[in-house]
């Protein structure tokens, strides 16, 4: 599927690192280096503005090497990028850990997956058929 985009960055478009790989990496497009502060928070721009098909979402989320090395997510994990949105791709930062983290202009910062979706309509009812687990949720089905 062809997904049309405007980069306004210095940096090459995200793209696939492996043959499966269903995320592509966003970078950091900025000016400066990024200083995260433990337990802070900022919202990074990457520079690219995309035109989804309808029926189709962006989710933008953490990689799993930052999180791992260095405490770093994605804080709304995952952001959704509806197909009418077409602002800059930003990715909602947050430094979980205790040591002061500094990203370098172009770094890869998190992962952009597109996936369909599908579009419900509400049935009221007045009850639910009824399932083995029936209202059992957190933790319900073991550790």
């Amino acid at each position: 599927m062809d997904v049309r985009i405007v980069n306004h960055s210095k940096h090459p478009l995200p793209s696939y690192q492996t043959i499966e790989s269903a995320g592509m990496d966003l970078r950091a497009n900025t000016d400066e280096d990024i200083t995260l502060n433990p337990m802070e928070r900022k919202l990074i721009g990457t520079g690219l503005h995309i035109e989804l098909p309808v029926g189709f979402e962006a989710q933008i989320r953490p990689r799993s090497g930052l999180a791992y090395k260095f405490g770093i997510t994605v804080l709304n994990s995952p952001g959704t990028v509806d197909s009418d949105y077409r602002g800059e791709l930003k990715v909602l930062l947050v430094n979980l850990s205790e040591q002061t983290v500094t990203l370098k202009d172009g770094e890869r910062i998190a992962q952009l997956v597109v996936a369909r979706h599908e579009k419900i309509t509400w049935m009221e009812a007045d009850s639910l058929t009824d399932t083995e687990r029936g209202q059992g949720g957190y933790g319900s089905t073991g550790r």
